[in-house]
């Protein structure tokens, strides 16, 4: 039987995150999505808004070493309570122990008023309780860190906060010290990057608009749009994103239409579009000259690749609705084919916490599968002489080299290129670049050339 109660009373903040983190974990609802849906519904400030976004974030980027935390202090294991309940002493943990900005007699007390309104005395009890005890820990410093020395994979795991199945590949793949720093990276709070619209302007001009406007900008190292920007406040309501001076993406992001290089004229194929990010950068590199083919699963989703090419001012993108699949034969071959394939999002979980407690190991061997099918048909749509460039949001060998290792033995056809990206990033058949190495989110790129035109299609 529940433990729950009805909950009264008006909306606060902490109510506000904890109904997030619990909609988040029992209906594997995607963290900015849900965090969108709640705070629009509620129309907080602007003051209660940044404290449930970074409450939330917070709270999924340590949830491990929340847990660990939790499991400290609580006489009952922390998966047998209610999700509710776990995401009451998840921010206040949360609070006590990493946000310096609230004491912690009063995270303590607010848990307690928290379920209070959710559950029986003997609930609230066990939550002070639990507060208490985490309050005195945090104070001391007397946890009972795992031991690195009998246990390297499991204190690092709890330490940053990531899965033991991820970190255990991340020190066989790297060595400990590495994994450990890229652990660390996946918990900084990232900078937006924004690439400037060619169209419309230049990298330097968009600084010094945003800059006027009162954010922070540093030109990006590696690609030559691209800003890293703090202070902007809400991109969607700033004049210049508004007037499509620029697009909201990933710094390794963008470096993927630089390595495709296409020319104004040419006939391009974005075999994986949706949103559109990739879609009109590479128009936008064209001059708006040309053709772009923006190919989609999801139809719904092609809606917002033309309303972004609307806003930027790009003309020559046409959308085909399908499975990237199927596309040969209805659709013709391009100069130029891009494969951002579907992917686990391993390299991204610094901008998406949750994801690093949703993915599974064994859904590895299923992405590589599709993946493979993809760039069969990107290969198939790539004309004689032509450029295929597959990318993917994860550095997972599966996802990544053991793809197209496995394609170029299938395709004789085909020859990996030289990449146009630093050798740090430059390696075997493709490029790695990794957030505490480049300072991007974790990205693969790999750039093949058809060269046999009697074999393959």
């Amino acid at each position: 039987m529940s433990q729950q109660r009805r909950t009264g009373g008006p909306t606060s903040p902490r109510r506000a995150a904890v109904d997030i983190l619990s909609t988040i974990e029992q209906r594997g609802a995607f963290a900015g999505l849900a965090l969108d849906a709640h705070l629009e519904r509620l129309r907080l400030p602007a003051q209660a808004r940044r404290y449930v976004t970074e409450t939330v974030y917070g709270v999924l980027r340590w949830r491990g070493t929340l847990d660990w935390m939790i499991a400290q202090c609580s006489h009952k294991p922390l998966e047998e309570l209610e999700p509710a309940l776990r995401s009451i002493l998840r921010l206040a943990a949360y609070e006590v122990c990493f946000l310096n900005s609230v004491p912690a007699p009063v995270a303590c007390h607010e848990a307690v008023e928290l379920a209070k309104a959710r559950f029986h005395p003997g609930v609230v009890s066990y939550v002070n309780g639990v507060c208490r005890q985490l309050s005195r820990r945090a104070s001391s410093g007397a946890w009972p860190w795992p031991d690195e020395r009998e246990d390297p994979v499991k204190a690092l795991a709890v330490r940053t906060s990531h899965p033991e199945w991820l970190v255990a590949r991340w020190v066989t793949r790297f060595g400990t010290e590495e994994a450990r720093a890229l652990c660390e990276a996946n918990n900084e709070a990232p900078a937006i990057h924004v690439r400037a619209n060619v169209l419309k302007t230049n990298r330097e001009a968009l600084g010094a608009i945003l800059t006027q406007q009162g954010a922070q900008v540093e030109p990006g190292p590696w690609a030559p749009q691209a800003l890293r920007v703090r202070g902007m406040g809400a991109v969607r309501d700033n004049p210049a994103f508004q007037a499509g001076l620029f697009t909201v993406q990933d710094e390794g992001a963008q470096l993927v239409a630089h390595v495709v290089d296409p020319k104004p004229g040419e006939r391009v194929i974005d075999l994986c579009a949706a949103p559109g990010g990739k879609t009109t950068h590479l128009a936008e590199l064209m001059g708006n000259e040309g053709e772009v083919v923006a190919v989609d699963v999801h139809p719904g989703k092609l809606g917002l690749v033309a309303r972004a090419a609307e806003r930027l001012g790009v003309t020559i993108i046409s959308t085909a609705a399908g499975d990237g699949r199927t596309m040969p034969g209805r659709i013709e071959p391009a100069d130029r084919v891009v494969v951002d394939a579907p992917c686990s999002g391993l390299g991204v979980l610094r901008r998406r916490p949750d994801l690093r407690w949703r993915k599974r190991p064994e859904e590895l061997p299923a992405l590589a599968r599709l993946q493979g099918e993809l760039l069969m048909a990107a290969a198939a749509l790539t004309r004689p002489g032509g450029t295929l460039v597959y990318s993917t949001c994860s550095t997972e060998p599966e996802e990544t080299t053991g793809v197209v290792k496995a394609f170029l033995a299938s395709r004789p056809d085909f020859v990996a290129d030289d990449l146009p990206l630093p050798e740090s990033v430059a390696q075997d058949v493709g490029g790695y670049l990794y957030p505490y190495r480049h300072g991007t989110d974790g990205f693969f790129i790999a750039r093949l050339r058809k060269v046999n035109t009697q074999k393959g299609s």
